[in-house]
């Protein structure tokens, strides 16, 4: 399993997604080795839950920092390089998470004469409304078209992003595979008892255009005189970061909404335990991991009805649902939620019969593992 994230390294919901998986396959019998970028904090070499994680440094100091897709390729060849660690491993498959991952997905395949089975979590066609504008988003755009048509099985994580993948990389629908996200509910588990809840609206992720954190700092300006006490954190980095600085400087929230940066998950986790909602504004969204982590972290949920969020939770009672961009309807969404127990009580109890039922990581890794026994008899 190639990776450009893994916990300790987490940049997006990737990093969860392949530790997840990759642990619950080790869990039923599997033998997976994940390649993954070094982190200072982590060893190159080592066990992490039943998984052998190599941890490659892949820093080219010489490259244009600005030229994201040449120094992703050229870092590649060192994820390439660390198969000469694994000269003993015969895999039978090579599972590649996203773009990052391309070159070295396609080589090591080929390589050892083995399928490949592609991830795709979001594309930059998605990210950009529909449209890819030139640059880099058209480079990243090219290099995602060529990995799905290099892979045996292209896996995606909802119907949504499924069409979405086919249609934009032209694809035979049959060599596209739906396996939906998952959360490991005991890393997100409140404690026993669980603190009381209070007015604290959460939200968290990479904070980019897309993640609709501006119509979260819109909507608290309109809850500020509807609830006492009402407060917002907006945790996580991100190239939007300034541009959402402004806007919650427009708003005239400054005192209300607090721009955290990176949260440990300890942390994350605890404020999760505590606040009264969980608010997911995503403007484009392929899945929403981060819903799941919320409802498994007992945490009332409001969200955006997009993407893959709206296949996650519509119709489900899971969580309150408004139209994305829509700050009036988020407003009204959260007032609701800080002001009715009853109903906060409802959404949680629903967001755990949804886990439950549909988003168990070893349910996720049979099917997933039922995707490579495809790629390798196709």
């Amino acid at each position: 399993m190639l990776s450009w994230e893994f916990p300790p390294v987490a940049e997006s919901g990737v990093s969860s997604h392949v530790m997840g998986l990759s642990r619950a396959l080790a869990r039923t019998g599997h033998s997976v080795v994940v390649v993954t970028r070094a982190h200072p904090d982590a060893p190159h070499d080592a066990e992490v839950g039943g998984v052998r994680v190599i941890r490659v440094p892949v820093d080219i100091p010489w490259l244009p920092e600005d030229d994201e897709v040449a120094s992703t390729a050229s870092a590649n060849h060192h994820l390439v390089a660390a198969l000469a660690h694994l000269r003993f491993f015969e895999p039978d498959v090579v599972h590649a998470h996203d773009w990052n991952t391309a070159w070295a997905g396609v080589v090591a395949a080929r390589v050892l004469g083995v399928p490949l089975v592609t991830t795709i979590h979001a594309t930059e066609r998605g990210r950009h409304g529909g449209h890819v504008p030139q640059g880099a988003p058209a480079a990243v755009n090219a290099v995602e078209w060529w990995l799905a048509s290099s892979s045996t099985r292209v896996v995606c994580l909802s119907r949504f992003m499924a069409r979405e993948i086919v249609e934009g990389f032209e694809l035979d629908p049959a060599q596209v595979r739906l396996v939906p996200n998952g959360v490991e509910v005991r890393d997100w588990a409140p404690p026993d008892p669980a603190p009381p809840r209070d007015t604290h609206v959460m939200s968290w992720g990479r904070v980019q255009y897309e993640k609709g954190f501006q119509v979260l700092a819109q909507a608290m300006a309109r809850v500020r005189g509807r609830v006492p006490g009402v407060r917002c954190t907006i945790a996580g980095r991100g190239p939007y970061l300034p541009e959402l600085q402004s806007q919650v400087d427009i708003e005239g929230v400054g005192d209300l909404v607090n721009l955290a940066g990176y949260v440990p998950d300890d942390e994350l986790r605890a404020s999760l335990h505590r606040s009264g909602c969980v608010v997911i504004p995503s403007l484009y969204e392929p899945f929403g991991v981060v819903a799941l982590e919320a409802l498994a972290a007992g945490a009332p949920v409001v969200a955006a009805l997009t993407g893959g969020l709206a296949e996650t939770l519509d119709g489900t009672g899971a969580a309150l649902l408004f139209e994305p961009g829509n700050a009036a309807r988020l407003a009204e969404a959260i007032e609701i939620v800080l002001s009715d127990t009853a109903v906060r009580d409802d959404l949680v109890m629903r967001g755990n019969e949804l886990l439950r039922d549909r988003f168990s990581w070893d349910a996720i890794a049979v099917t997933t593992a039922g995707v490579y026994s495809d790629a390798r008899s196709s």
